[in-house]
């Protein structure tokens, strides 16, 4: 990167990774960001007695329909999944187009039966939204953004929460929405039976808090993977987190993919994927809760919370030894949500 790079807009400014944190940190937060809100993918704000999740994130994915899923369904999955993250109850979404002159109207309402299917599956409703055309060749297709309320019912629910001793727990094998759009893109996926995680992950998390499970943090590990993840957890409880790589599940398709293009499949994007942070006195139970459910049956107890060195995650290998999980550096896989 040049001198003259660091003051323009990158492709790596918004892949999840170190870089973006520092754009949101010097741009956005120095401008406008509110001492009275709290939150991690979800601001919480009172209302009353009541204390409100409040999401909004937007979809350029490539290509618009992939195998597992399509930009209407991510859309609405990365909404509901950034509310069940703050413990909230998702209640309602709006949604918002950004369409390119010229495309199919046959594609438009394929991505809108989705939005609406997956909305039904999530169990909420889709209130408001706006519509806008730009000329062909101003943005490429369909863009979409999603914005999401939710009621919090577990306020202590949070990135700063993770306490030493706690279990860390991942809902299921990793990398399958980050492999699945790569090689689509790449038309690499012929014979092959990868496909995009896309869900919303509403039976589990509501499972998890009906059932009193004392969970301390949540967060789903899209752009950066469960290496962005952890290590945002870890900063902000100021503890280490050790994960144990045997214990990961990763569909064998998915790990010779990253092997083959040489990425991390810890840093690669999910977008059907939650890490559950809970006390270990209910992780058993907990991890019960997730494998009954339908996207959880693949669930496993990856590691556990530690106090030293702080903010930082280690992953033991299956050597015995450990190494450091980094976040990634800039871009590893642009337009993957």
């Amino acid at each position: 990167m040049t001198q003259d790079d660091t003051r323009r807009v990158l492709l790596s400014h918004g892949a999840g990774g170190k870089i973006m944190t520092e754009l949101i940190e010097s741009v956005f937060l120095a401008n406008y960001g509110s001492q009275n809100v709290t939150g991690d993918d979800s601001a919480i704000v009172n209302i009353g007695l009541d204390k409100i999740a409040f999401t909004t994130d937007s979809f350029v994915v490539d290509p618009i329909f992939f195998p597992g899923g399509d930009i209407g369904r991510l859309a609405v999955c990365g909404a509901v999944n950034d509310l069940l993250t703050a413990a909230a109850k998702p209640l309602a979404l709006s949604v918002s187009f950004i369409i390119e002159e010229g495309l199919d109207m046959k594609t438009l309402e394929a991505i809108s039966e989705s939005l609406r299917e997956a909305a039904n599956e999530a169990g909420v409703q889709i209130v408001t939204g706006d519509t806008k055309v730009v000329p062909r060749g101003s943005a490429d297709k369909v863009f979409i953004t999603t914005a999401g309320i939710g009621i919090v019912l577990k306020p202590d629910v949070s990135g700063s929460a993770a306490k030493q001793g706690d279990k860390v727990i991942l809902t299921g094998s990793l990398g399958e929405h980050g492999a699945a759009v790569m090689l689509a893109r790449a038309n690499l996926l012929e014979n092959e039976s990868i496909k995009s995680d896309a869900a919303p992950l509403v039976d589990i998390v509501l499972g998890l808090i009906d059932a009193g499970c004392q969970v301390h943090a949540m967060r789903d590990p899209t752009r950066g993977g469960v290496a962005s993840s952890l290590n945002e957890i870890a900063r902000q409880s100021g503890v280490s987190i050790e994960i144990d790589e045997t214990a990961i599940p990763v569909n064998p398709s998915v790990a010779a993919a990253c092997e083959a293009l040489g990425l991390d499949v810890m840093q690669v994007a999910n977008e059907g994927k939650m890490i559950i942070i809970v006390s270990p006195d209910d992780a058993d139970r907990a991890l019960e809760i997730v494998q009954s459910r339908r996207y959880g049956k693949d669930a496993a107890i990856i590691g556990e919370v530690g106090p030293a060195p702080p903010s930082r995650v280690l992953v033991r290998t299956a050597f015995g030894t450990s190494r450091i999980l980094d976040i990634p550096a800039g871009e590893l896989l642009p337009r993957i949500c």
